[in-house]
């Protein structure tokens, strides 16, 4: 079996090819600045935008299985376009489609908590986009998956701890809302899920996000203490003081699909528990 994770270099990319299985018979990854320095994967060009580029490396891999773990942002002609595109030369040519959405697609407005059956209602363009994705694939591969994740964290690599570093030692501006709240997933955990469910026959919408529900405020406060730094250094605000668009309390409720799952996708206060852990 041959396996093509689009944005095989970015965070979430890196690890689906660092946990590729022994069952994958061939591995091919794209990225669209520089390949990521893994030697497991066969490593191509790709930007999504690109619909002959797109074509050409489908030709080249003959991929059996489609990871599209790329984020794009709120760049609608990636995320959204880009994310049409593929589920469009998936379904042409019967390849199976695990698609990596985001909690984004909610506006945090019906009480929270979030399962596999509500419908996207975004608030920002990223979280539009993501949304759109999310449509073309559920309609044009019935096969397929859509797996909505939350904050991805995992052993200081990700944006969010490297925040949570710049802000305490007062090398960036800003602060961390108390009352943004988001269910974190470990990088690991997420990967090995997504290799699960993409080796399976499983179709539909998948939650993939940790079982603890947190601000982004006490989320760093993990990471400082975990890190050996100081929470009190590190600055605090309301989101909804700062009138940024985008839902506040938005929590993936994953325990339909943990149900499913051999992986257990841990809390963050579990992951980020002890030096040197997540």
């Amino acid at each position: 079996m041959t396996v093509l994770i689009i944005g095989g270099s970015g965070f979430l990319g890196a690890e689906l090819v660092r946990q590729a299985a022994s069952t994958v018979g061939r591995l091919a990854a794209t990225f669209r600045s520089r390949p990521g320095d893994d030697g497991r994967a066969t490593w191509h060009h790709l930007d999504l935008r690109d619909p002959i580029r797109l074509e050409e490396v489908l030709d080249m891999g003959a991929p059996a299985v489609l990871i599209n773990a790329t984020s794009g942002g709120a760049d609608w002609a990636v995320t959204a376009e880009g994310g049409v595109r593929l589920a469009q030369a998936a379904a042409n040519r019967s390849m199976r489609l695990v698609h990596v959405s985001s909690d984004a697609v909610f506006s945090g407005t019906a009480g929270g908590c979030y399962d596999e059956s509500c419908l996207p209602d975004p608030l920002t363009p990223y979280g539009a986009a993501k949304a759109a994705a999310e449509t073309a694939v559920r309609l044009l591969c019935p096969d397929g998956v859509v797996a909505r994740t939350s904050l991805i964290i995992g052993h200081g690599r990700s944006k969010h701890e490297q925040l949570v570093h710049a802000l305490a030692d007062g090398t960036r501006q800003g602060a961390l809302f108390t009352d943004d709240i988001r269910c974190p997933v470990h990088v690991e955990d997420l990967a090995a899920a997504l290799w699960e469910i993409a080796l399976s026959d499983a179709a539909g919408v998948f939650h993939l996000a940790g079982p603890d529900a947190l601000s982004r405020y006490e989320l760093g406060e993990l990471i400082a203490c975990r890190d050996g730094l100081d929470p009190a250094r590190l600055p605090a605000a309301r989101r909804a003081d700062a009138g940024l668009p985008g839902g506040l309390d938005v929590r993936l409720d994953s325990r339909a699909t943990q149900q499913r799952l051999r992986t257990r996708l841990r809390g963050a206060r579990e992951f980020l528990s002890g030096s040197g852990q997540g």
